[in-house]
C-alpha cells in the first residue's frame, strides 16, 4: 500500500520593510530640535562674541622683480639654442643654465633671513610691540605675520605683512624692500666693488701725500723766500747789472774828480760813500757759494738753507742755482701727487658708476599702500562655520546617542562601556572628598 505524502510547497519567507536609515535620524533630529535649537544659538552668540573679539588685521603687499643676473655668455647659449632647432640636447642644457643662475630663490632666501628680521624687530621695537621675552620668539611672530611667495614661471617676488595697524603693516612691507637693497649692496663682491674699494683706499693715501708734499714745499718757500725761482733769478740779474753799470758810472765820475779836485775833496769822499755802498749792495745780492746745508729739502727749522737770516727778504744771487734743485724737486713731488690725485679722482667716479651698473637693484613693480579693509578675521566666515559646527556636532552627538540606546544591554559591548562608566565614575567620587579636605 502506498502512502502518497505530498510535500510541502516552499514558502518564501517575507521581508519586514522599516523605514529608510535618513527617515530614522530625522526622526530623532526632531525629537530634539529644541536642543539642537539652543546649542545652534549659543553657537552663534559665542560665534559672534569671537568674530568682534579678535584684533582686526590689515594686509600689505608688494611685488618685486629681481634683477637679471645671467652673463652674456649664458644669454649667447640660450639665443643659439632657440634660433637653432637641431641642437637638442644642447638647448635643455641652455635651459638648466638659464634656470639654475635664477636669482629669486636668492632673494626669498634673503628677505627670510634673520639678518633681515632682525633690523626689522629693532627698526620697529616689535618684541616690546609682540609682547615677547625672547627676540627668537619675536622673529617666529613676524614671520608668521609675513608672507613671501614667488612666482615659478615669471619669478616675481611677492611680500605680503599683517599688523593690526594699516600704516605699520605698509611700513613693514617698505621696510622689506629698504633691508633687501641694503644687504645686496653690503654683501656685493663684483670686480667694480672691489675696484672701488682700492681706487678709494689708493686715493686717501695719496691725498695724504700731496698735502705733506705741498706743506713741505710752502715750508721751504717760506724759509728761502723762493717764490719763483725762474722770475726771481732774472729780476735779481737785471737788478745785479743795474747796480754793477751805476757803479762802473759812479767809478769813472771818481777818477774825473780825483783829478780835477784831489782825494780830500768833498765831493770825492761822497762818490766814495756811494760806491761803498753800492759794492755792499752787490756783495749782498751775490751772497757767497758755499753749500747749503744737509737735508734742505726736508722742511726741518726755520733758518735758511743757504746760512743767512730769516729776515733777508730774497736769497743771494749765487745760492739760487743751489736752492733751484731742491725747489724744482718739490715742485716735482707736488706736481706729480696732483697728477696722481687728479687721475685717481677720474679713475674712482668712473668706478663708482661701474660698481651702481653691478649693483643689483630690486625693481619694485607693485609699491605697498596702505589697506583700507581688513584681512582678518573673516567674520562671517567665522560666525557661520562655528554655528554649522555645532549643529553639527550636536546631530552627531544625538544620532549616536540614540544609537547607543537601541544595542542590547546583554550585548559585550555595551556591558564593557558601562563597567568602564562606572569604574571612572567610582574614581572621581573617590577624589573629590580628598580634594576637598586640601
Amino acid at each position: 500500500m502506498t502512502v502518497a505524502t505530498s510535500l510541502p510547497s516552499e514558502t518564501v519567507p517575507t521581508i519586514a520593510e522599516g523605514p529608510p536609515n535618513w527617515l530614522v535620524h530625522a526622526n530623532v533630529l526632531w525629537k530634539h530640535r529644541h536642543t539642537l535649537a539652543r546649542v545652534t544659538a549659543i553657537a552663534l552668540g559665542v560665534g559672534l562674541c569671537l568674530a568682534f573679539a579678535i584684533p582686526k588685521r590689515y594686509q600689505s603687499s608688494t611685488s618685486i622683480m629681481p634683477p637679471d643676473q645671467q652673463g652674456s655668455s649664458a644669454m649667447l647659449l640660450a639665443a643659439l639654442a632657440g634660433r637653432t632647432g637641431g641642437l637638442g640636447g644642447l638647448g635643455s642644457l641652455a635651459g638648466g643654465l638659464l634656470s639654475s643662475h635664477s636669482t629669486t630663490a636668492l632673494y626669498v632666501s634673503l628677505l627670510d633671513s634673520g639678518t633681515v628680521r632682525g633690523h626689522l624687530i629693532d627698526r620697529f621695537e616689535l618684541q616690546k610691540l609682540y609682547r615677547n621675552r625672547y627676540r627668537i620668539d619675536t622673529a617666529k611672530h613676524l614671520a608668521s605675520l609675513t608672507a613671501i611667495a614667488d612666482d615659478k614661471k615669471s619669478g616675481v617676488i611677492t611680500i605680503a605683512v599683517e599688523d593690526t595697524d594699516p600704516v605699520r603693516a605698509r611700513d613693514l612691507a617698505q621696510a622689506y624692500l629698504d633691508e633687501l637693497n641694503k644687504l645686496i649692496t653690503e654683501t656685493n663682491t663684483s670686480a667694480a666693488h672691489q675696484e672701488r674699494v682700492f681706487i678709494e683706499r689708493r686715493l686717501h693715501s695719496v691725498e695724504s701725500d700731496l698735502e705733506r708734499a705741498q706743506q713741505d714745499l710752502s715750508e721751504f718757500s717760506s724759509r728761502n723766500s723762493t717764490i719763483n725761482l725762474g722770475d726771481q733769478t732774472r729780476a735779481m740779474v737785471d737788478a745785479a747789472a743795474k747796480l754793477q753799470a751805476e757803479m762802473l758810472v759812479e767809478q769813472s765820475g771818481l777818477d774825473a774828480m780825483r783829478q780835477v779836485y784831489g782825494d780830500g775833496n768833498v765831493h770825492v769822499r761822497e762818490s766814495e760813500a756811494r760806491i761803498a755802498t753800492l759794492q755792499h749792495e752787490l756783495a749782498k745780492m751775490s751772497g757767497s757759494s758755499a753749500p747749503l746745508a744737509a737735508g734742505v729739502a726736508s722742511g726741518i727749522g726755520n733758518a735758511p738753507e743757504y746760512g743767512g737770516t730769516a729776515a733777508e727778504l730774497y736769497p743771494p744771487l749765487r745760492q739760487l742755482p743751489r736752492l733751484a734743485v731742491p725747489y724744482a724737486d718739490l715742485i716735482r713731488r707736488v706736481k706729480v701727487q696732483d697728477t696722481v690725485y687728479e687721475l685717481l679722482t677720474q679713475q674712482y667716479e668712473l668706478a663708482r658708476i661701474e660698481e651702481a651698473k653691478d649693483i643689483p637693484v630690486v625693481s619694485v613693480i607693485d609699491p605697498p599702500g596702505i589697506p583700507e579693509k581688513k584681512s582678518f578675521p573673516h567674520r562671517l566666515l567665522l560666525v557661520v562655520s562655528l554655528t554649522a559646527s555645532s549643529f553639527a556636532c550636536a546631530s552627531a552627538f544625538l544620532l549616536m546617542r540614540h544609537r547607543w540606546s537601541m544595542v542590547d544591554s546583554s550585548d559585550p559591548r555595551k556591558r564593557f562601556a558601562g563597567d568602564v562608566f562606572s569604574t571612572v565614575r567610582r574614581r572621581t567620587l573617590r577624589l573629590r572628598p580628598n580634594r576637598g579636605h586640601r
